[in-house]
């Protein structure tokens, strides 16, 4: 990630109009201030017409000491991002979805007694460091597991991880909902919706229109982040309907995906299912509709589909359109963990799904997983 580096001022009296002039730093100087859906300064003519490159994945749960320590992961996690480090450091913008709060203390009131059948979570806020340390730049933190340890929970995730600079959009429907990040001299809005009433909602379409039309007034590019649709082996595919899930409606995502960008979003990546899913080109750009799990430890079974995971890294232009990406494969063994996988089964399943489910809209995935247009 790329942000400012305030100059030395001379003449007090200038600071005001210079401050937002500063240069492209490293991606591992500290990150500005999150900022949310307030008034904010347009966007300025981007500094370089260079293409912006973005790492996503999908579901990131690194343990839980919640109920018990019985499913903490060995080195206390240290090692469980490290084989696709490399991958997200080099990107400009590295992204994932932060399945469950980051919060030290606390029962789960969503569980009450019945810890042990009971789906909850809470990562260590320590844990913030891995995140950093694999190159993570933004997290998503709109999901059904962001609230399992109330508002406490999604307090300590702010805190977490603004300590290590690393940004968040989707905590709650005004001032977290989104977040700008500054790279290459461009403005990156990230906006997260999920499918409960304490976010940006995936069933309210007017609404989500609405969000990425106010960050397009703030920024170059804008994301949009998504945790929707049902769930497991049976929720490969894409339907052009509201899905269900044990009776709550998790979106219309072909409709969602579409609104947001006839609004003005660029990029659009779809996490919530527990599987991957095919991806879409829209109106030159593109759509991922599931990065799956990608480091899920301890909890889940992992499996055929939820085994396999991928890092989708995506090259934007300078005006939003779709230019190229690539599929890494990888897969998770055992507990959890992801790790790259030679056999490339992830890119062909992505590559079928995408076929079966969009045609001629969706990219052409080659057997390297190099993404490109028809």
């Amino acid at each position: 990630m790329r942000n400012f580096t305030v100059p030395v001022l001379f003449f007090p009296l200038m600071l005001a109009a210079l401050i937002a002039c500063g240069s492209p730093a490293s991606k591992t100087e500290a990150a500005p201030t999150s900022v949310g859906n307030g008034a904010q300064p347009g966007p300025t003519p981007p500094a370089n017409s260079e293409p912006v490159t973005i790492a996503a994945v999908g579901d990131i749960m690194m343990g839980s000491p919640y109920p018990n320590d019985t499913r903490m992961p060995p080195n206390d996690g240290a090692d469980l991002l490290k084989e696709f480090t490399p991958v997200l450091s080099a990107a400009d913008i590295a992204f994932g979805n932060l399945e469950g709060p980051m919060t030290d203390s606390g029962t789960s009131a969503k569980c009450g007694s019945n810890t042990s059948r009971c789906f909850a979570f809470r990562m260590p806020t320590r844990y913030n460091e891995h995140l950093k340390a694999a190159g993570f730049d933004v997290m998503s933190v709109a999901n059904n597991h962001a609230g399992d340890f109330g508002d406490k929970g999604r307090a300590d995730t702010r805190a977490a991880l603004d300590a290590v600079g690393i940004k968040h959009a989707g905590s709650d429907r005004g001032q977290f909902s989104s977040t700008i990040i500054e790279v290459k001299g461009k403005r990156v809005a990230f906006i997260g919706f999920a499918h409960n009433n304490i976010v940006p909602n995936v069933n309210d379409l007017a609404a989500a229109r609405q969000y990425v039309l106010d960050a397009k007034k703030r920024a170059d590019l804008v994301v949009v982040s998504f945790h929707g649709g049902a769930e497991g082996t049976g929720a490969q595919r894409v339907p052009d309907r509201t899905e269900l899930f044990y009776g709550e409606a998790r979106g219309n995502l072909r409709q969602f995906a579409r609104t947001v960008i006839d609004a003005g979003a660029d990029l659009v990546l779809g996490h919530g299912p527990h599987v991957m899913r095919g991806l879409e080109i829209y109106k030159d750009r593109l759509i991922a509709y599931s990065l799956g799990n990608f480091c899920t430890y301890g909890w889940f079974q992992l499996a055929a589909e939820t085994a396999l995971t991928m890092v989708l890294e995506v090259k934007l232009a300078p005006d939003g359109r779709f230019i190229s990406g690539k599929i890494h494969s990888g897969r998770q063994d055992g507990r959890g963990g992801p790790v790259p996988d030679p056999t490339g089964e992830g890119l062909r399943v992505v590559r079928s799904l995408s076929e079966l489910d969009f045609g001629n809209s969706a990219p052409k995935i080659a057997d390297d997983g190099t993404i490109s247009t028809r």
